[in-house]
């Protein structure tokens, strides 16, 4: 608020002020009479006190309306709006709408944020649980034409099944723990070799199952980072290359090691992403033309991935060419040393 807006504000206090001034004036003007000095200190008091009755009165009933329309909106069951505020009367009322209006905005801001993460959490659910159903009704289908079957095959495709199952929990597990990842996490040397080999023994049986040639190459390298999140992160990743790379194709895991980071591609020769759909793969359960038409998708993997891959301080990016191949990285970036010269 300007220093004239506050004058503004006071204007009926000045003109209050003027007319006790002008009565003051008329007064002692007319005290030269033979007047009583205590006859006119009376008079002067009391019609003072009257002008100041007078003043507050009608400042009541100038204000009344604004606050007698706060204090129904406040009582008021419905819910609050605020163009039903009232009309301010002042800039200091005004500002006070002003701020609290604002405030109105950010909670409903925050609100719809809340409605909107708690539709996709319910979206992600119907989504997860339809397709924990589909390995749950294979495996019943296994036992119930189980007669004819050997044991090693029967025991082989239900060990297939349990495998779908664990790592949809997984998924559901780490969608629910992303939002209070700052509790779980500790940053330390990791191993992306070791990681690495994890995550493709852990897939190995895919692998062989669909002929699919892989190679590590010069991946040696110590990075900062969390073991147990990023593990998920190199996990969504190789078990997405697996998905969409045809049997008898290749994936190629390398590193590069330059000034400002180290960077682990995984690449594929897979069916690739199309032009339309690489920008947006990272969203949340976007499934794209890949996902509907090649296999079933939650398009929870990759947003996952990317989420705590940024938490960890990370990045990852994603190169592809529809048909031919799709290269996604992950990038360390190195402490740099500011001070040196």
């Amino acid at each position: 608020m300007s220093f004239f807006e506050y004058v503004k504000d006071k204007r009926f206090f000045l003109a209050f002020y003027l007319v006790i001034m002008f009565f003051i004036s008329i007064m002692v003007i007319l005290s030269d009479l033979n007047v009583s000095t205590y006859s006119n200190l009376i008079y002067i008091h009391i019609c003072c006190l009257l002008m100041v009755l007078l003043y507050i009165t009608l400042g009541y009933f100038f204000k009344r309306s604004f606050y007698q329309d706060l204090f129904d909106n406040i009582s008021s069951d419905r819910l609050l709006h605020t163009a039903n505020l009232p009309t301010p009367q002042n800039n200091q009322q005004k500002l006070h709408l002003n701020l609290l209006k604002k405030q109105s905005i950010n909670f409903q801001n925050e609100l719809q944020k809340l409605y909107d993460e708690k539709k996709e959490q319910q979206d992600f659910i119907m989504s997860w649980i339809h397709e924990v159903k589909t390995p749950i009704a294979a495996s019943r289908l296994l036992m119930e034409h189980s007669l004819d079957k050997s044991v090693e095959f029967l025991v082989d495709k239900l060990e297939d099944e349990i495998g779908k199952i664990d790592n949809y929990v997984e998924q559901a597990l780490y969608f629910s723990r992303v939002d209070s990842f700052a509790k779980d996490y500790f940053i330390k040397e990791v191993s992306l070799k070791s990681m690495v080999k994890e995550s493709v023994k852990k897939h190995a049986k895919l692998f062989i199952n669909k002929d699919i040639s892989l190679v590590i190459d010069d991946i040696d390298h110590f990075v900062q980072s969390d073991s147990k999140w990023l593990s998920y992160v190199i996990d969504q990743l190789i078990a997405n290359a697996l998905k969409y790379t045809n049997d008898g194709g290749n994936i190629v895991i390398t590193l590069k090691d330059d000034r400002k980071e180290k960077k682990l591609i995984i690449k594929d020769d897979g069916i690739g992403i199309n032009s339309e759909d690489i920008n947006r793969v990272f969203e949340k359960g976007f499934t794209g033309s890949t996902g509907r038409t090649h296999t079933k998708s939650t398009g929870m993997g990759l947003y996952l991935a990317k989420q705590l891959a940024i938490k960890l301080g990370h990045e990852i990016t994603i190169e592809s060419l529809e048909g031919e191949y799709t290269k996604v990285s992950i990038h360390f970036p190195k402490i740099r040393n500011y001070y040196q010269l």
